[in-house]
Parts: C-alpha cells; structure tokens; sequence
C-alpha cells in the first residue's frame, strides 16, 4: 500500500485492489498520468467545492478510464460546480457508502463540505474465506484481510487559533482573508464538537491526513494536536500547506512526543510506502 502527495491537500492512495485520489487540484509532477493507466478501479473524493480542493478536470478522467467513482461533497453541487449525473455518490455530512472494497463515511467541516473517513478491505475474499468449510474459526482469522481506515480532514481546522490567545477571545471578530465575520471561541468549540462526532464512527486511523496551514499564523498546528490528544494514529501526513514544506514540519515535535510516525514531505509526486 503506497501513499503519494501530489499537491496541497491531494494525495494518491493505492491499495493491492483499488486507487483513491483524494482533493485533486494540481498535478505539477505529473502523479496521475500513471493512476489513469493504472487497470485498478479508481475512487475520486472531493471533500468541497473551494477551487483548491476541486477542479472539473477529474470529470475527464473518465474519458480514459470506464472503471471510476466519483465520490464527492453535496456542497460542490449545491454550489453548482458540477451536474447531478457528474457524480456516482454525493454525500453530506452523516452520509455513508460502501461496494465490496470500500466503505466511506462523510463527517463534518469547520469550513465547507465535509471531511472523509475511508475503509479499505476486500469485502468479497472476506465472504470466500468463510464460505471454506475447510478452515477452522482460527485459521479463517488469521487469513481475513486486515482492514484499513484512513481520515482526510479536508478543510476541518480550527482555523481561526491565533486569536484565542488574545484578550478578548470570546468576541467577533472580522477576517479579510475569509471575508466573514467569526468568533475564535465559538470557532474552536465547533471543530471539537466535529472531532466528537468523528470518534462516533472512528477512535483509531492508519492515516491521518490534516491541513498544517502556516497561514493561520500563531497556533497553526492547535488543530493537529488537538486531533492527535483524542485520535490514534499510526501515520500523520500534513496538507494544505502553501509556505513551504518545511513550515509543515513543525508538526513532527507534536508527533514525536505520541510516538505517530510523521511524513516529512519534501516534494510533489513523493511516495511512502504504508
């Protein structure tokens, strides 16, 4: 099982039976030239319809590869950056959906749409090796696939950090970066009430992929370690990151002190195996 960054917050997830792509924007190294020769059924999530998390562009991928789902937000239709048949699952916060490889739950946002908690496994070896009279309760144990779960925040943050330090916290306050009008407090008491409703369907992931934004300036990595206070984790790996790669780094002394493996990204088109 291998992981790839392409860009910002978009990532390649290939497993022996299938590939998920993940909040595709830009391909500056050329990632999925190989994905779409690939004969492995292909799974596309988009978690919301901010430019820098969905492009039409995936909707021509089908044009080269028949075996696609699309796995998208409602809010990209609701906004009306793509057709209701653009689609083969829309999902809300709370929807869920599953075949015989994956099963997928679509949970809460601090921002748009939704953040995604994915199970892989293979479904059908699942239901032949119990069917095998042969093997005894023990044995069908041991050769039952292990499952897989992977988180992808998309925007779930708690973007506005910086400012619970100051004075006056619990009041509103103006962000011309996000054009709105926010309260830090009520804010953050958003963001960890999603992290309560995620532990609901999941207390324990493989992978864990979360926004380590710079921009957000003091505080930046909060969100993460408030993640990683409530969540096992058995690999962190930083997106949404626009201030270098090493700015995502500083996450890796939160990491180290629970033991979670971190991915130092260095570039586009990197590949760690899982």
């Amino acid at each position: 099982m291998t992981l790839t960054y392409i860009f910002h917050s978009g990532f390649v997830l290939e497993t022996e039976q299938s590939i998920l792509v993940f909040d595709y924007w830009m391909d500056p190294s050329g990632v999925m030239d190989g994905v779409l020769r690939s004969e492995k059924p292909l799974y596309v999530f988009s978690s919301h319809f901010h430019e820098d998390h969905f492009t039409k562009e995936i909707f021509e991928w089908k044009k080269h590869k028949p075996n696609i789902t699309y796995i998208l937000s409602k809010d990209i239709y609701k906004h009306r950056r793509a057709s209701k048949e653009d689609a083969d699952v829309w999902l809300a916060k709370g929807g869920t959906w599953s075949n015989d490889s994956i099963s997928v739950w679509a949970l809460g946002s601090t921002d748009s749409g939704v953040s995604w908690i994915v199970e892989t496994e293979d479904k059908a070896a699942i239901k032949r090796e119990q069917s095998q009279a042969c093997l005894d309760s023990a044995e069908r144990k041991q050769a039952r696939p292990k499952v897989k779960r992977f988180f992808h925040a998309g925007d779930l943050n708690n973007w506005y950090a910086k400012f619970l330090t100051d004075d006056n916290p619990d009041q509103e306050r103006y962000s011309f970066e996000m054009e709105e009008t926010f309260n830090p407090i009520a804010h953050e008491k958003q963001f960890l009430g999603e992290l309560k409703d995620i532990r609901k369907v999941a207390d324990s992931f493989d992978v864990v992929m979360f926004p380590i934004d710079g921009r957000v300036g003091n505080g930046y990595t909060l969100g993460a370690r408030q993640f990683i206070e409530r969540f096992k984790v058995g690999l962190f790996v930083p997106m949404h990151f626009t201030t270098g790669f090493e700015s995502s780094w500083r996450m890796k002394e939160f990491t180290d002190e629970k033991n979670i493996p971190f991915w130092e990204i260095t570039r586009e088109g990197e590949t760690k195996k899982i």
